[in-house]
């Protein structure tokens, strides 16, 4: 009852499980134009930025990197952001200074090519710098990057979190299957090291010429060998270790990658002391089942 109530709580109080691959896209208006942000996110030991943005922007890198590191926690994420200008509330004017310095740059270039065509004016227009628009409030546009971010971010995690539990899912019906492994293997293993035992004392005492106490001290000696009771019970330990971080939520992705060593270790050595094909299958297909854990246990937070 105790036990049940334990799990019930954990359950309530478990948090989401978050996977670290995601994509969101969200929109700021500012006086004069749309703010376009679009994160994207994959699987990474730590977490690693990549920003994105536009040289008019480029003032408000700090407060993104910090918001970004303030709401995420691992993954290797991109933070592209872009300006779309608002034409019909935009007022558009000619930057005098550096009208005259393209002025005076091609009057120089006029004198080493006199045969040079003349330049067209709207190709003027299009070098970055000639035309001028109103300023935009510094403070409206940090507003702007600030709540655009701050709802991408929300995207993102909610993404994030959708594909974690399809993660989980994955991860408990492998868990599953190691369980039926075990529940194949356990029953059998009794009768498998009987049988073996007599077929190695059949051959010790050919060998020995019947000697009986040599051969009960050789087979006690290989039967200690071959147990895997104790590697069978760390297994289940394993397992139910795996359910408790589950269960429990949050970030688990480093735990969980510690336990698949430790499973795969013990997997391993099944299979080492095998005696029979019936062992050595299960051990391979535990180690099977480790692994697919282990790859999608990379993309957990």
């Amino acid at each position: 009852m105790t036990a049940n109530k334990t799990t019930e709580k954990e359950t309530k109080n478990a948090h989401p499980i978050l996977s670290m691959t995601g994509f969101a896209a969200s929109e700021a208006r500012f006086p004069g134009g749309l703010l376009l942000i679009e994160l994207r996110a994959v699987n990474h030991r730590y977490l690693e930025l990549n920003v994105k943005i536009e040289d008019s922007l480029r003032q408000f890198e700090a407060l993104i990197r910090e918001q970004l590191q303030t709401r995420l926690g691992r993954g290797k994420v991109e933070c592209r952001m872009s300006l779309k200008s608002d034409n019909a509330a935009t007022t558009l004017a000619l930057n005098p200074a550096m009208v005259a310095q393209i002025a005076q740059t091609l009057k120089d270039l006029q004198q080493h090519f006199p045969q040079a065509q003349p330049i067209n004016l709207v190709d003027v227009f299009k070098l970055p710098g000639v035309l001028q628009t109103e300023a935009v409030d510094a403070e409206a546009m940090a507003q702007g990057v600030q709540n655009g971010l701050s709802r991408g971010i929300d995207e993102l995690i909610a993404a994030r979190q959708r594909e974690g539990e399809k993660l989980k899912q994955v991860l408990l019906d492998r868990l599953q299957g190691v369980r039926e492994q075990i529940s194949i293997v356990k029953p059998l293993l009794p009768t498998l090291v009987s049988q073996y035992q007599e077929k190695l004392t059949a051959k010790l005492q050919e060998a020995m010429q019947a000697d009986d106490d040599r051969v009960r001290q050789e087979i006690v000696l290989y039967a200690q060998r071959i147990d895997v009771d104790e590697e069978l019970a760390r297994l289940q330990s394993h397992i139910t270790e795996m359910d408790r971080i589950l269960n429990a939520g949050g970030a688990m992705g480093k735990k969980l990658d510690f336990l698949m060593q430790e499973m795969n270790r013990e997997a391993n050595t099944l299979g080492s002391k095998s005696v029979a094909i019936e062992t050595t299958q299960v051990s391979m297909q535990l180690k099977v089942l480790i692994e697919q854990m282990r790859e999608q246990i990379q993309n957990i937070e």
